[in-house]
């Protein structure tokens, strides 16, 4: 385990020691399993539902704001009595497992009936990213995904935002459900009327067939192009997970946790980590309807005033946006610390001044380490494969396998790329035969993509690290491997806080380049301008001074030429998602990226002398003298 002896103490939390099995394979691959066994876990999700409605039948399960500000509470005996009402609902609609049913809408607690009433009798549940609906211009995925898995009922919160996607998709065959009533859709039902039914022993006959292997949910990922697949996701698969992750983090147990969440339900971290950790452990979740995105993050910050969390989940793009709010108010920053007992973050790899931030933020105002936990697994895993539960300060550790899972490391050129076997790996791909006999090897694992290396070969116990996405990294045409994601996160982390992502260039090329996507907060900073947007600051002076300042700093310190960045681009257009360059998690997909603007590479690489387009001084001219402050410090 790493050495902490020079930092402040970690804050007391219950973790398990990691017991690692490594086993080093002739053909050079390494499996490592758990040596603790995985314990057992109930046949299907609403066990737990059924456990603490009668355990705790007042606590509060789930909440969000009503329109007059105040907080709507569902205990959990109200939410076991009316996810039942939604069961008998279905049923007598004719809905089964032959048709999943669709929600198009952000998080809700309407929303989370439907999944819990439509799961708990073996009728799949589809989650569709409510930006393929509100921020699409041709709805291309929405109608694939109406076409290709034909729900037998859409569920969307409110018809006027949805109406123009609604009307994309042919709905023949579909009842459409929404929460309130709208003339424009006569035929709709409104979810008081599905409350209005009443259980019978058929929702009891249906919640008695549904077992391990039943289909709880279709999980839509769309890889690196494409359309989106859908990912299988059982109940075993949730269960063997939930039943791991208790394990390592017995904490979970000792008290209820409280989390303040945003993530959304269409994907694996929010739907099958947050929410089904809060459910197995009786816990509570606080909806919000904020996102880390300039006009919504007020609201998260709103909320996370009013409740302390337990648990602090996010993703890096989330941690970065709040941050500084915390870092400008102590008050605030003692009251979200205060009762955490660890932080985590997935969906991609946390840069290391984001780390040191939270680090220090926690020393600060509780005089102690909070726990900066990470993971690494996919929508195929739900969703963990490796998990980091102890406190340890290798930043971008994504920990060991679970127990139940079994992890191969299989040489790929310079890399070890990470596969899957388990009782959390999904079966395949709905109703794509092809896509699944693809994803697995001849040996039964699921081929992740992603690669890791140890963080200290020598003691296997301080676990994995992430080590870039295989399909990323690319050769130079001098044949040197360019390691796309440590590159990414180094120059995130030296441009602080300018930089909010950048994708990587120099395929076949004689350089290394950036396309980079700044950060709205971060150049107001700089720019002491509040108000303006990232199109009115991409050309301004002091944006451009402190990039090539940090570019020259940082090449300064990577002199290779797999690790010196020779230009950049900045652009003004934010991420697609009609382009699949990014999921609602904030994920940037670099192949889409540049596929997309391939145009932006050839002019990156061209003598191109506009404002966006910088290019490194020669490597005699640098002075360290002109790097700011800000850019020196990371």
């Amino acid at each position: 385990m790493s050495d902490e002896s020079s930092s402040p103490d970690f804050a007391a939390v219950r973790l398990a020691e990691p017991r690692p099995d490594v086993q080093h394979r002739p053909d050079g691959a390494v499996l490592i399993s758990c040596t603790d066994p995985l314990r057992d876990y109930p046949r299907q999700l609403g066990e737990h539902l059924k456990h603490w409605a009668k355990i705790a039948p007042d606590r509060t399960f789930l909440a969000e704001r009503a329109p007059d500000g105040d907080w709507r509470r569902l205990s959990y005996s109200a939410a076991a009595e009316l996810s039942n009402r939604v069961s008998q609902w279905l049923l007598d609609r004719g809905h089964s497992a032959k048709r999943p049913i669709a929600a198009l809408s952000d998080n809700s607690i309407n929303m989370a009936l439907l999944k819990l009433g439509a799961m708990q009798i073996g009728i799949p549940f589809l989650p569709v990213s409510p930006a393929y609906s509100l921020m699409s211009e041709n709805f291309a995925k929405l109608k694939y995904i109406a076409g290709e898995f034909s729900p037998s009922l859409i569920y969307v919160s409110a018809f006027a935002p949805f109406a123009r996607a609604l009307a994309a998709i042919r709905m023949a065959g579909m009842d459409l459900l929404a929460d309130h009533c709208d003339p424009a859709f006569p035929h709709a039902v409104v979810f008081t009327d599905v409350l209005k039914a009443t259980a019978t022993d058929l929702v009891r006959e249906h919640y008695g067939r549904v077992g391990p292997d039943t289909i709880a949910k279709i999980l839509l990922t769309s890889g690196s192009t494409g359309m989106p697949k859908g990912v299988i996701n059982t109940q075993r698969m949730m269960g063997a997970n939930g039943a791991a992750i208790d394990h390592v983090w017995p904490f979970l147990s000792e008290k209820p946790p409280i989390i303040v969440d945003w993530l959304p339900w269409n994907h694996t971290f929010g739907t099958n980590f947050n929410f089904n950790q809060i459910l197995r452990n009786g816990g509570t979740m606080y909806i919000d309807a904020g996102k880390p995105v300039p006009g919504k993050l007020e609201l998260t910050l709103a909320n996370i005033r009013e409740i302390q969390p337990t648990l602090f989940f996010n993703v890096p793009r989330g941690f970065d946006m709040v941050i500084p709010a915390l870092e400008q108010d102590d008050g605030f920053a003692r009251h979200v610390f205060e009762k955490l007992d660890i932080i985590f973050y997935a969906g991609a790899a946390l840069p290391p001044h984001l780390w040191k931030r939270l680090d220090a933020l926690s020393v600060k105002h509780r005089a102690k380490r909070i726990p900066i936990l990470s993971s690494l697994g996919s929508t195929e895993t739900a969703p963990v494969a490796t998990f980091c539960h102890w406190p340890a300060a290798d930043i971008g550790g994504v920990g060991l396998p679970v127990p139940g899972t079994t992890v191969k490391l299989v040489p790929d050129g310079e890399k070890l790329e990470m596969r899957v076997k388990g009782e959390n790996v999904t079966p395949g791909y709905y109703g794509r035969p092809d896509l699944t006999e693809k994803a697995f090897d001849d040996e039964g694992f699921f081929k992740l993509g992603d690669a890791v290396a140890f963080v200290d070969p020598a003691d296997p116990r301080r676990g994995l690290r992430f080590d870039g996405r295989v399909s990323e990294n690319f050769k130079l045409s001098s044949g040197t491997w360019v390691q796309v994601g440590d590159l990414r996160l180094s120059f995130i982390s030296a441009a602080a806080p300018v930089v909010q992502d950048a994708v990587v260039t120099g395929h076949d090329r004689e350089d290394v380049g950036l396309l980079l996507f700044l950060s709205q907060a971060g150049c107001q900073q700089i720019c002491r301008d509040k108000q303006a947007r990232i199109d009115r600051l991409v050309g301004r002076e002091e944006i451009r001074s402190y990039l090539l300042a940090a570019l020259e700093a940082f090449n300064k310190s990577n002199a290779g030429n797999s690790r010196r960045i020779a230009r950049l681009l900045v652009m003004t257009e934010p991420p697609s998602i009609d382009g699949n360059e990014i999921t609602d998690k904030g994920y940037i997909n670099q192949r889409a990226v540049l596929e997309r603007r391939a145009e932006l590479v050839e002019r990156l690489y061209s003598d191109d002398t506009s404002p966006d387009v910088m290019t490194a001084p020669a490597r005699r001219n640098q002075d360290k003298s002109s790097v700011p402050a800000m850019a020196a410090q990371n």
